[in-house]
Order: C-alpha cells, then structure tokens, then sequence
C-alpha cells in the first residue's frame, strides 16, 4: 500500500514543472540569437527594434504620399507592397523549410481580407491626415469586439464593452478635430479606414481560428495570405487599366516609389516579426503596451516632419483612446490571471485527491496459477 502510494506521489511529481524552474527555448531577434540575455535585455532589444522599424514603416508611408500627384495610386502601392512581402516570404518559408498546413480555401477568404485591410488603409492616406489614421487603427478593438462575437460566440466583460466605448468616443472626437482644421480630411477617407479595419478585425478572427485548428506558422500565412492577396489585385487592376496608370506613374519617379516602397515593406515586415518575439518573450500585455507607445511616438513625429495643422482637441480626444486601450489591455490581462489561478487550484484539488486513493493489494497464490 505504501509502496503504490509513493509511486503515485513521485509520478505526479514529476509530470509537474516547477514555478522557480527556467524553460529553455529559442529566441531570435530577425537572426540574432538573443536566448542568453536577461528578460529585461530582451525586452530592451525588442522595443527598439519595435520602435526603430515601425516608426521607419509609418515615416516611409507619410512620405510616399507627400509625392505630388501620387495620392490617386494607394492601391497600386498596395500591390507593390504585397509583391515584396511575397518575397519576404517565399525567401523565409524556403529557409526554414515550412510546408503548407491550412487549406487554400481558406487562404482565398484570408487573402480578399488581407487585400482589403491593406489596401484601404494605404489609399486612406490619400484623403486623411496621418495621425487619424494612426488613431483609427488604434480601434482596432471595437471591430474585434464585434467579429469575435459573431465568428467565434466569444463573451467579453464589461470591461471590454467599456474600453470599446471610450475608443468609439475618443475616435468621434479626434475625427470631428481632424475635419474642422485639416484642409485634407474626407468621408471618403474616414470610409476606407473603417472598411479597412472590419476587414482586420475578420482577419484576427479567421486567422485565429485558422492557425490553431491546423497548427499553422505565422511564416505560412503570411506568404499565402499576400502572394494570392497578390493576384487578386492584379487581375482587378489589370481589368479597371489601374495598373497601367500606376505603372507609368510609378515608371517617372522610380526612387521616390519602388525605392520608398521597397524600404516601407521591408521595415513592416522585420517589424512584425520582432513584435511577434515580443510576444513570445515579454507577452501580450508587454508587447500592447510597446506598440502603443510607439503609435503615439509616430503621431509626435508626423506632428514634427510633415507640415499639418493642430489643435488641442487632437490631444485630449487622443488620451480618451489610449485610456480604452489600456482598459482592453487590462480586461485581457485579468482575465488571464483569473485562468491561471483557477487551473492552479484545479491542479491543486486533483492532486490531493489523487494522493488519498488507497489502491488495494492483493496476494498473489502460486498454487492457482499453477492451476491456469
């Protein structure tokens, strides 16, 4: 008895990881191996590289389009833009030998998403200052909300419901600032970022489910989602003689397009790759609280470099957004804590209980088994 006892202890012992023992995984910064530095070193290595490729991405958008008479051309920006990430891609996917796991009827409806996400926001530029587009993107979480609930029956609390309203109200007041004093501001605009982020928000969704269902990379979505998001642009360009437009354009001012757009790609790209170790190292929490900070950066900086006018009410209708962000931020944060605490008392229960089971002993009689 006491022999089966202590079996039973030392098993259940064992199958546990301890609070105080260090798991050992792979961290990399792009190729840079960073696993033998502290959390805090990786945390500072992480953010500035966050900082320094996105605020490059945001700087080489807002400079695309100060080029006169490129304003009508975001989608054919967009279809540059998706070449080079299918590069990326395909060259990081050959790399580390990765094969296909989700089905490409999926990617069909993954690549219009991530062509309308993509594409309406570039050509938002065109009708909206920087900064309100920065903001609108920062609201990402009321589409979510909405697409969350729908796709996926999830259930958020009354914190979320509430961070969603202060995101609605801090975005209906930046927007009516951005129309009273700013000479490039249009409903158009304002159409095309919204559409954007529906599309976004159905994208975070699908993807979600996606990539646990069939255990898919982030490597892997990202080169079909765009290389077919690709074609499709193509083919509607080609149709409406967009592409040709673009091209001839484009073909006069080759550096301040493709060049600019190669480097805007680029930047985006390494980007996302860096936060997603963020991620990884530091987790969501963290990596929300980084990227936010460095949206409110890239507003100063488009504020400082590229002439616009400004008001007060861009500040303080700003803060009311980060004050929603911060909320969603914190829901999802308790929420994990409130998960972690409840399996810990779970594994705490099963474990008594399993300790207390008295499994009975039985003699073994040499003289029936003889018998057999």
């Amino acid at each position: 008895m006491n022999q089966n006892n202590q079996d039973m202890k030392i098993y259940i012992e064992n199958a546990n990881i301890k609070k105080n023992e260090k798991v050992n995984f792979e961290v990399k910064i792009l190729f840079y191996d960073i696993s033998n530095f502290s959390q805090l070193s990786q945390l500072l290595m992480c953010s500035t590289g966050v900082f320094v490729f996105y605020l490059l991405y945001g700087y080489m958008q807002e400079l695309i389009f100060t080029l006169e008479g490129f304003k009508p051309f975001g989608w054919y920006l967009t279809l540059v833009q998706f070449a080079y990430y299918s590069l990326f891609g395909s060259v990081e996917m050959m790399g580390k030998k990765i094969s296909r796991m989700i089905p490409l009827k999926t990617y069909l409806l993954l690549a219009l998403l991530t062509l309308g996400t993509m594409g309406f926001s570039n050509s938002s530029l065109g009708h909206l200052n920087y900064p309100t587009q920065v903001i609108f993107k920062c609201c990402k979480l009321i589409p979510v909300l909405v697409g969350g609930i729908l796709i996926q029956q999830k259930r958020y609390g009354i914190l979320d419901f509430i961070a969603a309203g202060c995101m609605c109200l801090g975005l209906t007041l930046f927007t009516l600032a951005d129309s009273h004093v700013s000479p490039n501001f249009s409903t158009i605009g304002v159409l095309m970022i919204s559409s954007a982020l529906l599309c976004d928000a159905a994208i975070g969704n699908v993807q979600e489910k996606s990539m646990k269902v069939y255990k898919a990379t982030n490597t892997e979505v990202v080169l079909y989602s765009y290389s077919i998001g690709f074609a499709y642009l193509f083919i509607i360009m080609l149709v409406t003689g967009d592409l040709g437009r673009g091209m001839a354009f484009c073909s006069m001012h080759l550096m301040e397009t493709y060049g600019y757009a190669l480097i805007f790609s680029l930047s985006g790209y390494l980007g996302i790759q860096i936060v997603l170790t963020l991620v990884k190292t530091c987790g969501a929490f963290t990596a929300a609280t980084v990227t936010t900070c460095r949206k409110a950066v890239s507003i100063i900086i488009s504020f400082m470099l590229f002439s616009k006018p400004f008001t007060f009410q861009y500040l303080w209708s700003g803060l009311i957004v980060v004050v929603g962000i911060y909320l969603n931020i914190y829901s999802k944060n308790q929420s994990k804590m409130a998960l972690q605490g409840s399996l810990h008392k779970f594994h705490r229960f099963v474990q008594r209980t399993l300790l207390k089971i008295k499994v009975p002993s039985y003699s073994v009689d040499k003289s029936m088994l003889s018998n057999v």
